[in-house]
């Protein structure tokens, strides 16, 4: 490589113009992303659907309120939909996830869920979720609201099913929602859903490994008390921030610092989602953290939805469609599978039951391309959408999605890609085993919580008033980090506000082929790698602290146990 001091003068001095133009707009940037989020609160934090909508149902007006409401796709920009769909089709069910952000990620632009749904003519619904729960709403108020817009697109398109489609937390609900509405659902669709939460790859997947580090679900009182009875979404957005250190401190905001000009309205879009943080109440946030991501009582059949009401897995009888990708590390495929095994024992089994379950795996998208990329709206979604009345004449059993030849083109239908159904084995799917030092931390979180609950949590709950509860939200640092940048808070912003001006008449920015531009994306790199070293080293320290902690009697943390043995263990 070249020594940078051999290079004309005059190129380094373009390449300082250009660093301190784009110094410029990225602030400007940053200024813009807080101004969003604050008038985003203003405004009561609507849904951020690219689609215009109106309001079927509100589920706080029910006889059991939950913070939900059903809304019904009316028109896309100058289209009216009432002439494009087709009477034949059934609707579609989108229900977002309200895992910390508001809803808005399955329809915020054309080539979504909603887009490719509405492009194949079936009228579609989008169920969402206002930003602060209901006094005292459960689950179970949950699923009688989502049952009731069931019924309600039952009423309104008699003999046709909906199709539901679910992504991450919404991907379980709707799978208790299937298990509680025999008959009324059509095919469910699962994307990067968990539903086997003690599943993953060790080294690779160590968000499972929280509840178990930190004594288990007690925390999660503790975080709801201290906000008054309501659990803050930040600390969930904090937790998928911290999974990839190298992205959430450098390589996210360096992206767009490099490319400012093209990366800054797809920046600034996201972040308007990615900045909602919404509320659960604490009956809500206690009930998942300590029934589903440490106890895993969903796919062993002891989850109480409500007392006296366990759901149990073997009672769908709608098909239905599980997406996951190799490069979630939220969701992997083992969370998103493994249940499969635990409910069937073996492949005649589920056909014995006569359910019909269906996989479709993408090696590398993350956990939210699933739901965001565009690319995969045009491809995966749009193939699960063409292929519904198929999923409907398979025979019982466990099928492997497979799309050939595909195009990528929006406009594009089938023969132009070819989807197969490849039949399966349950016995295939023999993920590593890890069910002994789980049930330690089940055990240890129960023995946690009674304690914080008896000793503790009064005593939180005294000192813990609405002033204080708010202020611990305003002070979060997933806010703060974005505010810090608001003229509202900032006062000289203003002055990047008046320089952004005249940045806009500068020459064309530096090439990328120039020396100084390759040598400041070689630093760039240099910084990303050490990030993900220490991510990886932050990994495998939690890998091994933990099997200290609950003692692993297999190398790394794994072994491969037949389905049998499995069923005695997790049964027993």
């Amino acid at each position: 490589m070249n020594d940078v001091t051999s290079f004309p003068p005059m190129e380094l001095l373009a390449h300082q113009t250009d660093l301190w133009r784009r110094g410029v707009r990225y602030l400007d940037t940053l200024r813009e992303r807080a101004d969003n989020m604050l008038e985003h609160e203003r405004a009561g934090k609507p849904p951020l659907l690219d689609f215009d909508y109106e309001t079927i149902l509100d589920g706080r007006r029910l006889e059991r309120p939950a913070n939900y409401a059903l809304l019904r796709i009316t028109r896309v920009g100058e289209e009216c939909l009432e002439n494009c769909l087709d009477e034949t089709q059934p609707p579609v069910m989108v229900v977002d996830p309200r895992a910390g952000h508001g809803p808005g990620i399955g329809g915020f632009k054309q080539d979504s869920e909603v887009g490719m749904a509405l492009h194949e003519g079936h009228p579609v619904y989008f169920v969402i979720f206002f930003p602060e729960p209901m006094p005292g709403q459960t689950l179970e108020d949950v699923q009688h609201v989502l049952r009731r817009f069931v019924e309600t697109l039952a009423e309104r398109h008699p003999g046709k099913p909906p199709v539901l489609y679910g992504n991450c937390q919404a991907g379980w609900a709707i799978t208790l929602l299937s298990a509680d509405c025999e008959g009324l659902v059509g095919p469910a669709v699962l994307n990067g859903s968990p539903l086997s939460y003690w599943s993953g790859e060790s080294g690779v997947n160590p968000m499972r490994l929280a509840g178990g580090l930190l004594g288990g679900a007690w925390m999660a009182h503790l975080l709801a008390d201290l906000g008054d009875g309501r659990f803050d979404g930040a600390h969930l957005a904090t937790n998928f921030e911290s999974l990839k250190p190298a992205n959430t401190l450098w390589q996210k905001d360096y992206q767009l610092f490099a490319d400012i000009d093209g990366q800054r309205e797809r920046f600034l879009e996201f972040e308007r989602w990615w900045t909602g943080f919404y509320s659960l109440s604490k009956d809500e946030i206690t009930a998942i953290v300590g029934n589903l991501f440490v106890g895993n009582q969903l796919e062993r059949g002891e989850f109480e939805i409500c007392p006296g009401c366990t759901v149990d897995l073997t009672r769908i009888r709608n098909p239905l469609v599980i997406f996951a990708s190799s490069g979630d590390n939220i969701t992997p495929p083992h969370q998103a599978l493994n249940w499969i095994p635990a409910v069937y024992p073996d492949t005649e089994a589920l056909k014995a039951a006569g359910q019909r379950i269906v996989y479709l795996l993408n090696p590398h998208v993350g956990h939210l391309g699933i739901f965001v990329s565009a690319k995969v709206a045009r491809l995966e979604h749009r193939a699960i959408l063409e292929s519904v009345s198929e999923l409907n004449d398979l025979a019982p059993g466990l099928y492997e999605m497979k799309i050939d030849n595909p195009t990528g083109d929006p406009d594009c239908h089938k023969p132009q890609f070819q989807v197969r159904f490849e039949e399966r084995r349950v016995e295939d799917l023999d993920y590593p085993d890890q069910t002994p030092a789980f049930e330690q931390v089940k055990a240890l979180s129960k023995h946690n919580v009674a304690l914080y609950e008896t000793f503790v949590g009064p005593w939180v709950r005294l000192v813990t008033t609405p002033w204080s509860a708010e202020m611990l939200r305003q002070l979060h640092s997933a806010r703060t980090d974005r505010l810090m940048f608001s003229e509202r808070f900032a006062p000289w912003m203003g002055g990047v506000k008046w320089l952004v001006e005249r940045v806009e008449t500068t020459p064309t920015p530096v090439d990328s082929s120039s020396p100084y531009r390759q040598w400041e994306t070689l630093m760039s790199d240099a910084i990303a790698s050490n990030l993900e070293l220490a991510g990886t080293v932050r990994d495998g320290f939690s890998e091994l602290l933990f099997t200290g902690l609950y003692g692993w009697a297999w190398p790394n943390g794994e072994k491969r146990l037949p389905i049998s043995k499995r069923q005695e263990i997790r049964h027993a």
